[in-house]
């Protein structure tokens, strides 16, 4: 059965185009690309769709630019500063090339704490939704000439995906690269490969990625469906499609069979969105198997002081963290209500006994339910 072809339009997608569309090995850009997916996203606009575009591109612009030599390799500490020679060369092919078809551009440069800081998210999304209601297309990019690390999306498969679940609410993410999808195999190296048209909310299909995307890009087959699984278990629907496919927007909005369709789990609220995103939690709660199946069967529980048997990290109350069950799995993830070292006293009691343990009043519960996302490996 055709699914995605009885989706209705999207009112909003988010559109992310890899590095090896954008730029030609030998680091310039590919005019003919931006060009034509600057007509289509054009059409989507035309039809009321509201389109938020991610690019990679500007480190292997800016290899270009400093070294003119397309075989010079950048070391990790390098690509900061040619992602700051690229970018402003980058948007200005993508804003010509939007320009052309009537589109105003706006450049907006992300770093991961952006999206960490819930005040910072909310503030940018404002902003976001400024420029779509002017009609103005928000060009994305990770601001790597700032980014550190320990701050760092890794890539921009999953800066879109965060995006398009914490930031600019959206029904479609659509991830275009240089495959057609995702295969049982690496199309280039087995002729009996077979694309995969759908997956299921709770399908593993993780053994058929492997690899990164090039010198230029950090991505790679694994990296998109690590992304796609964060956006559909808050509930957008994701296509990993081949970008290089003359229409290709146009018939994933309209509901056509293309690439990869990765079917969504049921719509986070927008808090629990968010935190179910986040890329940086501070510390491990590591729970027994009552409270894991409490966790996960029990509509509502929240995680008690006497479900927790090992605390890890040092983080602060109102911190990120992780619950994992014996194996490692993660079970939950939400917000602490108290410190590690203050959870470390209270672990294995009861609730009662949390005035006596740490000297003061607090709350019954080391994550309430309201702050706390379930996991969805983990909730079947």
């Amino acid at each position: 059965m055709d699914t995605a072809g009885q989706l209705t339009t999207p009112r909003r997608v988010v559109v992310k185009v890899g590095t090896r569309l954008v730029v030609e090995p030998d680091g310039r850009p590919r005019r003919d690309f931006l060009t034509r997916i600057g007509g289509e996203i054009r059409g989507l606009i035309d039809k009321g769709v509201e389109v938020v575009l991610i690019t990679s591109g500007a480190v292997g612009i800016g290899r270009r630019i400093i070294f003119d030599h397309p075989g010079r390799l950048l070391r990790v500490g390098e690509r900061p500063s040619a992602a700051a020679v690229g970018q402003p060369v980058l948007m200005q092919h993508w804003a010509k090339a939007l320009g052309e078809v009537g589109v105003t551009v706006a450049q907006v440069l992300l770093t991961q704490d952006d999206v960490v800081d819930r005040g910072r998210c909310m503030r940018l999304r404002e902003t976001l939704e400024d420029l779509l209601g002017w009609g103005v297309l928000p060009v994305l990019n990770e601001n790597d000439s700032v980014s550190t690390e320990s701050v760092t999306f890794g890539e921009n498969d999953l800066m879109a995906a965060m995006v398009a679940v914490a930031i600019t609410p959206a029904e479609l993410l659509v991830i275009l690269s240089d495959q057609e999808g995702l295969f049982t195999a690496d199309p280039r190296a087995n002729a009996d490969a077979e694309l995969i048209c759908e997956v299921q909310p709770h399908e593993d299909v993780s053994r058929f990625a492997s690899g990164a995307g090039g010198s230029e890009s950090l991505g790679g087959m694994e990296k998109k469906l690590e992304a796609a699984k964060r956006a559909t278990d808050c509930g957008i629907r994701v296509v990993i499609a081949g970008g290089n496919v003359e229409g290709v927007l146009g018939r994933i909005v309209s509901g056509e069979a293309t690439g990869t369709c990765m079917l969504p789990r049921r719509r986070l609220p927008s808090r629990k969105a968010w935190l179910a995103v986040h890329l940086m939690p501070r510390g491990t709660l590591v729970v027994d198997d009552g409270a894991r199946r409490a966790l996960l069967h029990r509509d509502g529980a929240s995680l008690l002081p006497s479900g927790i048997v090992e605390v890890g990290g040092d983080f602060h109350a109102g911190d990120l963290v992780t619950v994992r069950d014996g194996e490692g799995q993660e079970v939950a993830r939400g917000l602490a209500n108290y410190s590690a070292e203050e959870t470390r006293a209270i672990m294995g009691a009861h609730s009662s006994q949390i005035r006596e343990l740490i000297g003061r009043e607090g709350a019954a519960d080391v994550i309430h339910r309201d702050d706390m996302v379930i996991s969805a490996a983990d909730s079947r």
